[in-house]
C-alpha cells in the first residue's frame, strides 16, 4: 500500500502549523511591541510574570509559552543576600572553626569556593610561590606614604574620606618603599594601590630565606582577593607592605579603608579573613570592593 498520500498530507499540516504559529507570534508582537521594550527594562521574574498575564489574555496562546513564562515567574534570581549567605554556608562548612592554617584540600576547596562567587581566579599560590597562610587574623593599619612629602594634610582627595584622617599615617614607608617616586608621577592607580593595601608576613613565607630577592618582587604590589568569611564582604588590594610582627598574634594588616569595608573590625581593629593570589592571566581585575555575582552555580 502507498505511504506518499499520508506523508504528503502531514507535511502540508506541518507547513500550515508553522504558518501559523508564525502569524500568531507576529501578531503578538505588533500589538504589544512598546509593553515588550518595557519589559526589557525591568528585572527578569517581573518582566516574566508580566508576559505570562499578556499571554494570558491573547488567544490563541501556545501552551508552551505559558508554562515557560510561568515557570521563570516562580522562579525569581537571587538577592545579594542570598547570595551572600550561600557562600558565607559553604566557607564555614570548609572553614576550621578557629583560625587555623589551612590544608591542602581546604585551600583548594575554599580558592573554589571563592572564584566561582566573585568570578576571579583565586589560588593559594601562584607561580609556584606562596604565603605562610591563606586564613589568618587581620588587624589595622596606618595610612602609608604614597610619595616623598606626603602627609595627613595631603592624603585624602575627598571630604568622604575624612573619615579615615583618625587612622593616621605610618612614620616610615612601605615595605616597597614609596609608591611613586613624586607628587607629580602619581595617578589612580597608585592612589588605589595606597587605598587598597594589605600587610603580609612575606619574611615567613616559604623559601624566603633563599630567595628572597626573587620573592621580594614577586610579592610586590601582588593583586590578593581577601574576604571576611563571615559577612562575604570583599575587596581586592595589593600587597603594599610586610607585618605584623609574630608576637603581635596577628598574621596580616589592612589599610584603613580595607578594614571598614571588610566590617573586619571587633573593637580591637581585628578579625578572620581569607586572602588569596589573584590569576589575571584572562584580564585584569581592578583593585577595589568586589561583589558577589549571581552566577556561582558549582
Amino acid at each position: 500500500m502507498s505511504r506518499t498520500k499520508p506523508a504528503s498530507q502531514y507535511q502540508d499540516f506541518k507547513k500550515t502549523l508553522l504558518k501559523t504559529h508564525q502569524e500568531i507570534q507576529e501578531a503578538f508582537r505588533e500589538k504589544h511591541e512598546e509593553t515588550l521594550e518595557t519589559l526589557q527594562e525591568v528585572p527578569k521574574h517581573v518582566a516574566a510574570g508580566s508576559l505570562a498575564g499578556m499571554l494570558l489574555l491573547t488567544s490563541p496562546a501556545p501552551s508552551m509559552m505559558l508554562t515557560q513564562a510561568a515557570a521563570t515567574a516562580q522562579a525569581p534570581e537571587p538577592t545579594l543576600t542570598e547570595i551572600k549567605s550561600a557562600m558565607t554556608n559553604e566557607l564555614k562548612e570548609t572553614l576550621p572553626a578557629t583560625v587555623d592554617e589551612l590544608n591542602v584540600e581546604q585551600k583548594q576547596k575554599v580558592g573554589e569556593i571563592l572564584s566561582r562567587y566573585f568570578h576571579v581566579t583565586a589560588l593559594p599560590n601562584l607561580e609556584g610561590h606562596e604565603l605562610n597562610r591563606v586564613y589568618g587574623v587581620i588587624g589595622a593599619e596606618q595610612h602609608l606614604m604614597r610619595y616623598p612629602g606626603d602627609t595627613m594634610a595631603t592624603h585624602f582627595q575627598s571630604s568622604s574620606e575624612e573619615k579615615f584622617h583618625s587612622s593616621g599615617m605610618a612614620p616610615g614607608r612601605g615595605a616597597w618603599g614609596y609608591f611613586a617616586p613624586s607628587l607629580s608621577e602619581m595617578n589612580d592607580e597608585v592612589v588605589m594601590r595606597e587605598k587598597y593595601y594589605i600587610a603580609v608576613q612575606t619574611f615567613l613565607s616559604p623559601g624566603w630565606g633563599e630567595q628572597t630577592k626573587e620573592l621580594y618582587q614577586f610579592f610586590k604590589y601582588r593583586k590578593m582577593l581577601v574576604v571576611n568569611p563571615e559577612n562575604g564582604k570583599a575587596v581586592v588590594a595589593v600587597i603594599g607592605d610586610a607585618g605584623p610582627a609574630q608576637w603581635t598574634g596577628k598574621h596580616l594588616g589592612g589599610s584603613p579603608e580595607t578594614m571598614a569595608y571588610l566590617e573586619r573590625q571587633d573593637g580591637r581593629a581585628r578579625g578572620p579573613v581569607l586572602y588569596y593570589f589573584i590569576d589575571e592571566a584572562q584580564g585584569t581585575v581592578p583593585l577595589g570592593p568586589i561583589i558577589l555575582l549571581e552566577n556561582h552555580e558549582k
